[in-house]
């Protein structure tokens, strides 16, 4: 068997944030910026605070077989949850999407370079 990359992104807005808990948000806001987003196996955190209460953690994960996507989707959203308690921020609408990149359908280039050999 191969093994398979998982891309899983864990969605959802912050939940009654103290003007403290906002204004370290805001402080931190550089480090989470969205041009800086990436899918790692720590997971990755991105934000707006100035704009909107949303966030998204970005995670990548691996397994064996089709159906390792699910518990792959467990641990990050309880990766993502523990995070949030752990920094002490209300939370709430969490929601998961899961991508097997080897069911992602290829690019033109892609499929041009697998054709020509």
């Amino acid at each position: 068997m191969t093994e398979r990359t998982f891309r899983i992104t864990v969605r959802g807005a912050f939940d009654g944030l103290s003007t403290e808990q906002r204004e370290r948000l805001q402080a931190e806001a550089a480090e989470h910026d969205v041009l800086y987003a990436a899918y790692t196996p720590e997971g990755h955190l991105s934000y707006e605070i100035a704009a909107r209460a949303s966030f998204t953690f970005r995670f990548l994960d691996s397994g064996e077989a089709e159906e390792d996507i699910v518990p792959a989707s467990d641990r990050a959203l309880a990766a993502a949850e523990a995070w949030l308690t752990e920094h002490e921020y209300g939370f709430k609408n969490l929601r998961v999407q899961a991508e097997d990149l080897s069911q992602a359908a290829l690019g033109k280039r892609r499929r041009r370079a697998l054709a020509a050999g």
